[in-house]
């Protein structure tokens, strides 16, 4: 299920590889106008297709939307989520407070303790300090490290080719390991990450709607990858229901 837009569709693209890949049977496949805001008939449908595995690739206000309507509704998947924008935002987090337990959602950074990396707690503190003012994400944790580490990756290219050649950096980049708050970044041949970074984590035992539950990462565990997992997925999704 995803938002007929520019942004949904690699993910799209992407998680019908991965059914192809695994033997996974797509059952349903629909999208959405980013102006919908009743999703009662949309999830009614995906209902009616009995699926195991809900995949949403949704955007802010359709995020909240699907999230209100998937938790009202009768229809228990066995798991729910995938490449939704918006949970990852602290204002998001706190409107839904417990309706997002059991979603399973894609995350570039969470504090737990395998990705407290040198210099991002040091970051996240100075950050959280000034972001109340400033008007933007609380916590900062979707954004921030990475943003940081991005700008290190730079810094760090230019103090070591000693310019702004555009070739020079782009030779220097593909070779080198760049130390950040993101842990060591090294790039792969079409400018990827060398490895996987991504991760999905899963909400858990999240209560009412306080943002300092999201401080820690005891709600938002994270089940993939496994280098940097905090904790087992509750599957399937009803569970996590049960389980507040």
């Amino acid at each position: 299920m995803s938002a007929d837009a520019e942004f949904s569709r690699n993910p799209v693209l992407g998680a019908k590889e991965n059914a192809e890949k695994y033997g996974i049977q797509v059952v349903h496949e629909a999208t959405y106008p980013l102006s919908t805001e009743d999703f009662g008939p949309i999830i009614d449908a995906v209902a009616r297709s009995g699926s195991d595995l809900l995949f949403l690739c949704s955007c802010l206000a359709d995020s909240v939307g699907l999230a209100r309507t998937i938790r009202s509704h009768h229809f228990r998947p066995k798991m729910v989520g995938g490449a939704m924008i918006g949970p990852q935002n602290t204002a998001v987090r706190s409107k839904l407070g417990p309706l997002l337990n059991g979603f399973v959602n894609y995350e570039y950074w969470a504090p737990v303790p395998r990705m407290m990396f040198p210099g991002v707690e040091e970051l996240l503190n100075t950050y959280q300090e000034q972001s109340s003012e400033a008007g933007v994400d609380l916590l900062g944790h979707h954004t921030a490290p990475l943003a940081y580490a991005q700008m290190q990756v730079v810094a760090q290219a230019v103090e070591a080719t000693d310019g702004l050649d555009g070739a020079s950096l782009s030779a220097y980049a593909r070779e080198a390991t760049f130390p950040t708050v993101m842990g060591d970044v090294r790039f792969g041949a079409k400018g990827e990450w060398s490895e996987p970074r991504v991760l999905q984590v899963q909400f858990q035992g999240v209560s009412g709607h306080e943002v300092g539950q999201f401080r820690n990462g005891s709600r938002q565990i994270v089940v993939s990858l496994p280098e940097a997992s905090s904790g087992k997925l509750i599957f399937p999704y009803a569970e996590a229901l049960t389980a507040e």
